[in-house]
């Protein structure tokens, strides 16, 4: 092999790229475990090698990812100390990011119910990080005079829910790209608090 030909991707790595076209084509019901072990180009019996199970699996996406992102909108308010900055950076980020990966966005933030009871508690338990994120930002606005909404959990909870719901409906063909969708939702969200 040259030192230019691309590496192949690990196992682990195209079993999760496999899931996440099943998973978001066919739902996490109606997926099997031979369609994505077919999809990423190995035996049915591949994937139980790397997973116990098909929930494990989603699991493991939606844990990764969620970190991920809660990984980013840390960094996000992180670069200043300004609370209207700072929500308009990780606004920004959070639908840039949804856009861009919206595929996996849209498996591991609609599939959650597919969980066991105790993966879903801590992909939630990493949800509600984030949403503190988010509400101490707004908080932190509203206490300084820059934002004036009402109820700052209820504004927290509008804003993500919208930058989340990017990832149904973006389109790699569609008619903006992420950096156009992130800049518009980054001006509704100082609107809604009233920056």
């Amino acid at each position: 092999m040259s030192a230019s030909t691309p590496q192949e991707p690990d196992a682990r790595t195209r079993l999760a790229r496999a899931a996440i076209d099943a998973f978001a084509t066919r739902g996490f019901h109606g997926t099997t475990t031979r369609d994505i072990s077919t999809a990423a180009g190995m035996s049915p019996a591949a994937l139980y090698v790397h997973h116990r199970s098909k929930e494990e699996l989603l699991f493991g996406l939606a844990h990764t990812g969620h970190a991920r992102v809660l990984e980013l909108v840390r960094a996000s308010v992180a670069r200043s100390d300004d609370p209207v900055t700072q929500l308009g950076d990780l606004v920004e980020d959070f639908v840039r990011d949804h856009a861009v990966a919206h595929t996996g966005a849209r498996v591991i933030n609609y599939e959650l119910a597919a969980l066991s009871e105790e993966h879903r508690a801590d992909i939630l338990a990493i949800r509600h990080d984030i949403d503190l994120v988010v509400r101490d930002v707004v908080d932190r606005g509203v206490a300084s005079g820059a934002f004036a909404t009402p109820d700052a959990h209820m504004t927290s909870l509008a804003l993500l829910s919208l930058g989340i719901d990017v990832a149904r409906w973006y389109r790699d063909d569609g008619r903006w790209t992420p950096d156009e969708v992130a800049a518009h939702y980054r001006l509704l969200a100082l609107r809604m608090v009233g920056a």
